[in-house]
This record gives C-alpha cells, sequence and structure tokens, in this order.
C-alpha cells in the first residue's frame, strides 16, 4: 500500500505517478520494469520515493490494485439472476463489457494476469465475484453441486479470464467482432456449459481415460 505521504499529494500527481509505473510495468514486465527508470520518469529522486512507497513492490502492488479494480468495475457487481435465461443474459453482459475494457486498455490487458494473480494471494476480491456467479449458478441449477464448489469457482475463473484474453486477440484481427457472443467468442458458453454440466464435462470419470 502506498504510504501516507503519497495519499497526501494531489490525485492529479497520484494517478500520472501510477499512470507512468503502469506504462513500464506492462512494456517491460512486473519482473524486469526498472524501479529507477519509474522514478526518473516520474520526476522524482530515489529518496522521495521512499516516502510514497516502501519499495518497488509496494508500487507494483498499488499499480495491479488499480487494475484489478478496472477489472471488476468494468464486470460489475454479481446480480442474483431471477431464472436460467437472465443467468445467462448477466454473464454474456459481464464477460462483454471485460473484453471491451481489456480492447480499449491494452495496459491493463498485459498486467491482468499479474493482477488477478496479486489478488488471489491476498484473499481473493476476483475469485469473490465468481464465487457470487457459482453460487448463483447452483441456487438456479444451472450449475453442476456434485463438485467441490471452490474448484468450480477456481476453473470457472481462469477460463473466463483464457477466454477473454483469447477474444480481445480475435477483435483485434476482426474490429467488427462485438465480444464474447459472436459466432467465434460463443466458445466461451461451449466451454462454460461443459465444464458445469453434471454429464458429459472434463469432470465425468468415465471420460478421463480417454483423454
Amino acid at each position: 500500500m502506498p504510504l501516507p505521504r503519497f495519499d497526501r499529494l494531489p490525485v492529479e500527481r497520484q494517478e500520472l505517478i501510477l499512470a507512468i509505473a503502469r506504462s513500464h510495468f506492462a512494456d517491460h514486465g512486473t519482473e524486469a520494469a526498472s524501479y529507477n527508470k519509474i522514478i526518473e520518469a516520474a520526476g522524482f529522486s530515489k529518496t522521495a520515493a521512499y516516502h510514497y512507497f516502501d519499495g518497488r513492490e509496494d508500487l507494483l502492488s498499488a499499480v495491479l490494485d488499480g487494475v484489478l479494480g478496472r477489472l471488476l468495475g468494468a464486470l460489475g457487481p454479481w446480480v442474483a439472476a431471477g431464472d436460467e435465461a437472465e443467468f445467462w443474459s448477466r454473464l454474456d453482459a459481464g464477460a462483454s463489457a471485460l473484453a471491451a475494457h481489456l480492447q480499449g486498455h491494452p495496459e491493463d490487458l498485459a498486467l491482468a494476469d499479474a493482477a488477478i494473480g496479486h489478488a488471489r494471494g491476498e484473499g481473493g476480491p476476483w475469485l469473490a465475484w465468481f464465487d457470487d456467479l457459482v453460487s448463483d449458478g447452483q441456487r438456479l441449477g444451472v450449475i453442476r453441486a456434485d463438485v467441490d464448489h471452490e474448484l468450480l469457482v477456481t476453473v470457472t475463473a481462469a477460463v473466463v479470464r483464457a477466454a477473454d484474453t483469447w477474444a480481445v486477440a480475435r477483435m483485434k484481427e476482426s474490429p467488427a467482432s462485438t465480444g464474447p457472443r459472436d459466432a467465434e467468442g460463443a466458445q466461451l458458453w461451449r466451454l462454460l456449459r461443459g465444464l458445469w454440466s453434471e454429464t458429459g464435462s472434463f469432470f465425468d470419470d468415465g471420460n478421463a481415460d480417454a483423454h
């Protein structure tokens, strides 16, 4: 977390510092980005930087928290659905909004995996969204209940994340694409239906030796 002195900076200055850091981490990777170059680009000394952050990892954490906040903001809170059709409609809208955000914010796309992994290590605001989703689906009978709940949540989140990355790549190739419910992205729903169904899924013991 940023130190109190950072929070006392004007909001515009805070946003500029984090934007510069985000750009460096996105361009060079969370491991390779240079803390000294970020500080230099932000216009303050290394000594001054320690008044704002405990170090490089503290700055990276602040950047990833911001990325995750925007991803969750794009999804919006999961709202309980009234029936199966509404459940799929809500999921469609959330996945489309997330894919659109990633397409329009390449730095967030570059850092999304790191941000999700960072959040997972802190107890999981990202997984909490999918926990709400899976719980609602099980309530409606859309999602199987014969598999460990935590496992279903984790795998569902991974499938949606991978599908959104794939959908963004496809949209870059074909700008006319409208998101996960087009002819290509509809594969996400087939994956999820297979995952969530009690029959014909890769959780089926009878299929385990066939693959």
